[in-house]
C-alpha cells in the first residue's frame, strides 16, 4: 500500500497530540538503510520499501522483526528517535507518547537502561523543546508472562525517567490475558499508566478481557467492538478511549477480518460509528513508516469518511484529554489547543 494522496484538514496547522506510536515502526526505507550501513550491509530504499509491502497482520510482524534487527545499540536508537521527532515537529504535534519494544530489546539481549537513556537524551535536544514526550515500555504477548514481567520491572524502574505506562502489543491470539496479570499488576501498583492492544485482530472479549483482568485505562485499535454494543456501552461509560489507526487496519488485513472478507476499504472501518455513539476515540498513526502514513494523513482520512470539521477537532481534542499527564499539564494544553483553534478562525 503506498501513501495515499493527502487532502488538508481543519487539523493541519493546529497543535496535536500523537497517542498510539511505536518508536520501531516509525523507520522510513531511507533511515533502514543507514541503519543496515552502520552494521556492514548494503540496502537500498526500493528494497526496504518492498518489504515494507504485506497483506496480513503475520506479514506485518515478519516486517517489523526485520527491520528492528538493525537496532542493535544506543546510537541506532538515538537516530530513529531523532527522526520520528523531526516528523512530528513537521506535522505540529506538541505531545507524543511514543511506544517503545522492550520486549524485543530483552529479547536481543540489549541493554535497556542505556538504549533508553539514548532515547531520552534525544528527545531533550534543545530543537525539540516544543514538543513533550512520554514513553510507553511494551511486552509482546507472543513472548509469554515472563517476558512481559520482565518488561514490567524495567518500566517501573525507569518510572522516574519518563516511562508512564505499561503496554502490550504483539499477537493477541497468542495466550490469554489471565496470564498477563502479575505483570499488568506489578506496573499498575507502582504507579504506572495501563495500556493494552486488543480487538485488533481478536474479537471483542479481548477488548473486555483487557480492561476487566488487566486494567487497561485506553486500548489499542479495539475495532472489534463494532460486534458488541453492550460492550461500546461500558467502554463510553467507563470513559474507556479507544485508539484507532485506520490506515495500520487496513494495511494488516486486521479489518478485513473482522468484517469477514477478503480486503477492506476506509469505508468498512467503524471509526465513524465509535465517534456517532459517543464512545472516546482517538486517532493514530500506530507505525507510521510501515503503513505509509502519519498523522496528518489518517485525519484526512477520517475527514474522507464524513467527519465534519466540528467532528475533526472534537476528535483531536480528545487525543489531548485522554492523555496520560497531571490534569494541570492536560488543561494546559486543551487551553493552547483551543486557543489556536480560536486563533484559526475555527470556534
Amino acid at each position: 500500500m503506498t501513501q495515499p494522496i493527502r487532502e488538508p484538514t481543519v487539523i493541519d496547522s493546529l497543535p496535536k497530540a500523537e497517542l498510539h506510536l511505536h518508536l520501531e515502526g516509525s523507520i522510513r526505507p531511507e533511515t533502514a538503510v543507514e541503519l543496515a550501513a552502520r552494521h556492514g550491509m548494503t540496502l537500498t530504499t526500493d528494497e526496504v520499501t518492498a518489504r515494507y509491502r504485506y497483506s496480513d497482520f503475520a506479514g506485518f510482524i515478519d516486517t517489523f522483526k526485520w527491520v528492528t534487527s538493525f537496532l542493535r545499540d544506543p546510537a541506532d536508537y538515538a537516530l530513529i528517535t531523532r527522526k520520528l521527532l523531526e516528523e512530528l515537529l513537521r506535522q505540529n504535534v506538541v505531545y507524543a507518547e511514543i511506544t517503545i519494544s522492550t520486549g524485543v530489546m530483552l529479547r536481543r539481549m540489549q541493554n535497556v537502561e542505556a538504549n533508553f537513556a539514548a532515547i531520552r537524551e534525544t528527545s531533550q535536544i534543545v530543537s525539540f523543546n516544543r514538543l513533550r514526550t512520554a514513553w510507553i515500555f511494551d511486552a509482546a504477548r507472543q513472548f509469554g508472562a515472563d517476558s512481559a514481567k520482565e518488561v514490567a520491572r524495567w518500566a517501573c524502574k525507569l518510572r522516574t525517567s519518563g516511562v508512564i505506562a505499561f503496554g502490550m502489543g504483539g499477537d493477541e491470539l497468542s495466550f490469554p490475558a489471565v496470564n498477563f496479570l502479575a505483570a499488568f499488576d506489578l506496573a499498575r501498583n507502582d504507579g504506572l499508566h495501563i495500556v493494552c492492544h486488543a480487538g485488533e485482530i481478536g474479537g471483542p472479549e479481548t477488548v473486555r478481557e483487557a480492561v476487566e483482568i488487566l486494567g487497561a485505562e485506553r486500548i489499542g485499535h479495539g475495532i472489534a467492538v463494532m460486534h458488541d454494543s453492550a460492550l461500546a456501552d461500558d467502554l463510553t461509560m467507563r470513559r474507556i478511549a479507544l485508539e484507532n489507526c485506520p490506515t495500520s487496519n487496513l494495511c494488516t488485513g486486521a479489518l478485513a477480518r473482522q468484517i469477514g472478507k477478503a480486503s477492506a476499504s476506509l469505508v468498512d472501518h467503524p471509526l465513524l460509528k465509535f465517534i456517532g455513539r459517543g464512545l472516546p476515540v482517538v486517532l493514530s498513526s500506530d507505525d507510521p513508516a510501515l503503513f505509509h502514513t502519519d498523522l496528518l494523513t489518517e485525519y484526512s482520512q477520517a475527514a474522507s469518511l464524513g467527519l465534519s470539521s466540528k467532528q475533526l477537532l472534537q476528535l483531536a481534542e480528545q487525543s489531548f484529554s485522554a492523555a496520560f499527564l497531571p490534569p494541570l499539564d492536560k488543561r494546559q494544553l486543551l487551553d493552547d489547543f483551543r486557543s489556536a483553534t480560536k486563533s484559526a478562525g475555527l470556534l
